[in-house]
């Protein structure tokens, strides 16, 4: 794993609801934590080092967003959001599509690895809930089907 990866796994976890992620390997072992306090601790082998981050101040920090309701095609992992497979072609779904439980609705791409997302429900999209190249936390709804 190089430091553009590890920089990556910290961006994740600077921008989720995660607390901690834990990569173990055969020669490498790297756990990232975060605590209330939004400090992230780095740790590899047996040194750590600790990097303060500043709370990210917004003027709607403690407006929970609404949760949509009825059924909804939700984020398997922590990544980013890509509507398309390649920025030339077009979306794998767009609003009005029909799918069905194995369609690719959308990739998500985590640290350089581009996991096509199955829709897992058979529906109409009504609405796409989150932006191309946005960030999405595990479980955060993708699209409402009806």
């Amino acid at each position: 794993m190089n430091l553009k990866q590890i920089k990556e796994l910290v961006d994740i976890l600077d921008n989720s609801s995660l607390t901690e992620i834990d990569i173990n390997d055969k020669d490498f072992k790297l756990t990232l934590k975060k605590d209330i306090k939004q400090e992230i601790i780095y740790s590899q082998g047996s040194s750590n080092v600790i990097a303060e981050q500043q709370p990210q101040q917004t003027p709607q920090q403690n407006v929970e967003p609404e949760a949509p309701t009825g059924l909804t095609i939700n984020a398997p992992m922590v990544g980013t959001f890509y509507k398309s497979p390649s920025p030339d072609e077009g979306p794998y779904v767009q609003v009005g599509s029909h799918v069905d439980a194995d369609t690719t609705v959308c990739i998500l791409e985590a640290m350089k690895l581009f996991n096509e997302i199955q829709a897992e429900v058979s529906g109409e999209i009504t609405e796409i809930l989150v932006e191309d190249g946005q960030m999405v936390e595990y479980g955060q709804p993708l699209f409402k089907v009806k």
